[in-house]
């Protein structure tokens, strides 16, 4: 299965992804703060950082990648501008219960996952057993989808967070951060901005700083 396939082990004993987390402690820890900052590009990770430390580095599973798919289909739009098209549509609960089954998401500690397991092949099997759904509904669902498996992964590590740092594309979905605002309550949220560093450089940045350590 694409779960099993990203289970395993490298020989350092974690999966060799997500990249960023040694660069977001790098650039971004901060004395006495407990920190998470959060890349939300196809997939959504997470590093957790107390204090100067990095905790832990993990991927949550879907970012933008179904949103963008399912907008793409829709609308032909590369991408939901501001999320607008999500915020005009209303969560299906019952979808969203059916998504978080998948197994991905009762995994806990340092794990990674990919497109190969969070794609449209994927969301239309779970959506014959919802018929009649809007697709701007689902879009609403797909993007509670993202806030939700952020935020749970987050509070389920056990690392308690008071500031959380949003970068890649995700940063710029503003119900997706108004989502993601409401599920890590009472702890901050902002773009890597607000600390520094352009949302959309992060990525690029992390990789120069990667080759420039190697």
């Amino acid at each position: 299965s694409p779960v099993e396939r990203h289970l395993v082990g490298d020989p350092a004993g974690g999966e060799g992804a997500p990249l960023a987390p040694a660069f977001h402690a790098a650039v971004f820890a901060k004395p006495g703060v407990n920190r998470a900052v959060v890349n939300i590009g196809g997939i959504a990770n997470a590093s957790l950082l107390r204090g100067p430390d990095l905790l832990m580095g993990f991927d949550t599973g879907p970012g933008n990648t179904l949103l963008d798919h399912w907008v793409k289909r829709h609308r032909g739009q590369d991408f939901d501008r501001d999320g607008r098209w999500s915020a005009s549509g209303e969560v299906s609960e019952a979808l969203l219960e059916d998504l978080l089954t998948h197994p991905y998401f009762a995994m806990s500690g340092p794990r990674s996952s990919g497109k190969e397991a969070f794609n449209l092949q994927w969301l239309d099997r779970k959506l014959g057993a919802h018929p009649g759904l809007e697709a701007e509904d689902v879009q609403a669902t797909l993007a509670e989808l993202t806030a939700v498996t952020i935020g749970r992964a987050i509070r389920q590590s056990g690392i308690e967070v008071t500031e959380v740092y949003v970068c890649g594309g995700g940063a710029h979905n503003c119900n997706l951060m108004d989502r993601l605002r409401r599920q890590l309550k009472p702890a901050t949220l902002a773009s890597t901005a607000a600390i520094g560093m352009d949302p959309d450089w992060v990525e690029a940045v992390t990789f120069a700083w990667l080759a420039h350590r190697t």
